[in-house]
């Protein structure tokens, strides 16, 4: 298994938008739409660090959805037309603007993850807080 030092730096919007494995750019982030797999099958990176969480989804939310029902709703008030109508443009309009994102967007996260070498926060339990270590060296 190869080091991350002995990869070139990747940019996370060239891998992650395209599914590609963050350290080498050629394996595959997913098995199917949105499963992770468990490694790179080209370099052998372990995607474990990896967790979007709902990162994905809330852009999608803010940034595909709000917009599709603005349209429902202005196309109701508008022109209050038949429910048919809302079928045939108002629901394919919300599935590509919801399900087409979710893919580049969980691997654009996933990439950038990686290359920022993001990981959970983690409280330091150490000897006390600042003020206190000052007070203690004064006396």
């Amino acid at each position: 298994m190869a080091y991350d030092a002995d990869w070139p730096p990747l940019s996370p919007s060239s891998t992650g938008m395209r599914g590609r494995c963050p350290r080498c750019g050629q394996g595959h982030l997913f098995n199917g739409f949105l499963t992770l797999r468990p490694n790179c099958e080209v370099c052998g990176l372990d995607y474990s660090f990896a967790d979007p969480a709902d990162g994905p989804a809330f852009f999608v939310v803010c940034f595909g959805s709000v917009p599709s029902i603005a349209l429902a709703v202005w196309l109701e008030v508008s022109y209050q037309p038949p429910f048919w109508v809302h079928l045939l443009i108002s629901l394919p309009v919300l599935l590509i603007t919801c399900l087409l994102p979710l893919r580049p967007l969980k691997g654009w996260l996933i990439a950038s993850q990686y290359f920022y070498k993001a990981e959970q926060g983690k409280l330091d339990r150490g000897s006390g807080s600042p003020q206190a270590d000052d007070t203690q060296h004064k006396g």
